[in-house]
């Protein structure tokens, strides 16, 4: 029989150390979400500026001082989070507040050296994360160039679910299809979410897709392909690409790839770097040039390209390769976007796909600072922040009985705006209808553009 619990919510004491573009990011998001923030860093102007924004607690000073912890409150802190551009400082800042109080300590690390020893670091240091963000990065964009056709794709279930995001050209089968209909052309896929003339909607069965929509659709990953083959997009990985900056998120990108046999060519300004990539990464061809420079870019052979990436760690700059490549080849193309400014106009010069380091290293210090707040029940596994953070996706683990369980969805009053997109029951993708149930045991995922959920009881209208 299902329990009465409800979610409880409180706000955690949080010390953020670093306030750079991830630092600001987490501090928006943390503040949004009701928590008590305060920052730590050396740079005068940053703390007061990010004080004054988000109206938060400031301390000027070394966030690895056994003192500045001290004046910062860290015998009160919940979650302390080091995102300084030092990796070392990141590690020795959550070792001193480690032994001088007792949060929960999260690292980011750049370096691959230290990326290659998380395991050990965390076990020995007792921190609760350590996050590479170049290196998730390369992941994200490696796996939009592993299904090129999509604009973005999201992992769940450990790998088991995918949730994958594409546009509806003019001629598709989708296009005057309504979704009650989908199923016509493939089992156990569900549309969670569309972008139509910039509103985020959660489409009900009666909803009738056209072309120029973005939608988001989730399925087990061996039902993925077959759907996306059966309106006719295609599913090959590319077999080459090319990458415009030799930095830390071109490493690891070039690395996955060419382990999966996608040749690789790098072109960097710096020659001592070029040097370095050539011995890091023997199977690429790495180029000594100005990635952007357009005379070069053709004499490397961008009009030949399965794929383009511009890496050059300046936003402008990979826009502006972004619509180069587009206008000059038939390259997929996924542009790297380090600022959050200008969304609007960003978003307004149809990229496609676009990754943005800071949001998913903030997304999963995010995911566990609302898990380790006080609910009943169940505890976040994976959120993702889309179509510009205006839609959440959320995968809740349901640890006992609650409200929510052995109850038919159909009898459940659920929020507006708001699916359940899936239930994994021992490794099986369910595509759940009116009539199934929410069990303990089970992870769930929920898409909404409602934010700040932590438990799964959070779905419910009270």
């Amino acid at each position: 029989m299902a329990g009465t619990g409800n979610s409880t919510k409180k706000s955690l004491n949080v010390i953020i150390v670093g306030c750079g573009k991830v630092g600001s990011t987490l501090v928006e998001q943390l503040r949004h979400e009701g928590n008590d923030v305060t920052i730590i860093d050396k740079n005068s102007e940053k703390v007061q500026t990010l004080a004054n924004t988000y109206d938060v607690m400031g301390v000027i000073g070394n966030g690895a001082s056994f003192s500045t912890q001290l004046e910062a409150g860290i015998n009160k802190a919940d979650l302390f989070i080091a995102v300084t551009d030092s990796d070392e400082l990141n590690l020795l800042c959550c070792t001193v507040a480690k032994r001088v109080g007792n949060p929960a300590a999260i690292a980011r690390v750049h370096d691959p050296d230290y990326s290659k020893d998380t395991a050990y670091l965390r076990d020995k240091l007792g921190l609760t994360l350590i996050i590479n963000p170049e290196y998730e990065a390369a992941k994200e964009i490696s796996r939009i160039l592993f299904l090129p056709s999509a604009l973005e794709i999201n992992s769940f279930a450990h790998g088991q679910a995918e949730m994958i995001k594409l546009k509806i050209e003019s001629g598709n089968p989708l296009d005057g299809m309504a979704i009650m209909n989908i199923n016509t052309l493939a089992k156990e896929v569900l549309i969670c979410a569309v972008e139509r003339d910039g509103e985020i909607i959660i489409p009900s069965g009666n909803f009738v897709l056209k072309a120029g929509d973005k939608i988001s659709f989730v399925a087990q990953r061996s039902r993925a392909v077959p759907f996306l083959k059966n309106i006719g997009i295609l599913t090959g990985k590319v077999k080459n690409t090319m990458i415009v900056g030799g930095g830390k998120v071109s490493y690891y990108l070039a690395d996955q790839l060419i382990k999966r046999g996608i040749s690789v060519k790098i072109i960097e300004k710096n020659k001592a770097r070029c040097e370095q990539l050539s011995v890091l990464l023997p199977k690429a061809v790495i180029i000594n040039g100005d990635g952007t420079d357009e005379d070069t870019l053709n004499e490397e052979g961008l009009g030949m390209a399965a794929s383009f990436v511009p890496l050059t760690g300046i936003d402008e700059e990979n826009i502006l390769l972004t619509l180069h490549a587009r206008k000059h080849s038939n390259a997929k193309v996924v542009t790297e976007i380090n600022r959050s400014s200008f969304k609007d106009v960003i978003n307004s010069l149809d990229l496609g796909s676009v990754v943005y380091p800071r949001y998913i290293t903030s997304e999963a210090i995010i995911a566990y600072a609302r898990a380790k707040k006080d609910s009943v029940g169940s505890n976040i596994e994976t959120l993702y922040h889309l179509f510009g953070s205006r839609a959440e996706a959320i995968e809740f683990s349901i640890k006992e009985s609650s409200e929510v369980t052995g109850i038919p969805i159909k009898d459940l009053c659920l929020h507006k705006n708001l699916l359940l997109c899936f239930i994994n029951r021992n490794g099986r993708i369910i595509i759940p209808t009116g009539n199934d149930t929410i069990e303990v045991g089970d992870t769930v995922m929920v898409m909404t553009t409602h934010s700040g959920f932590n438990d799964i009881q959070d779905i419910l209208r009270k």
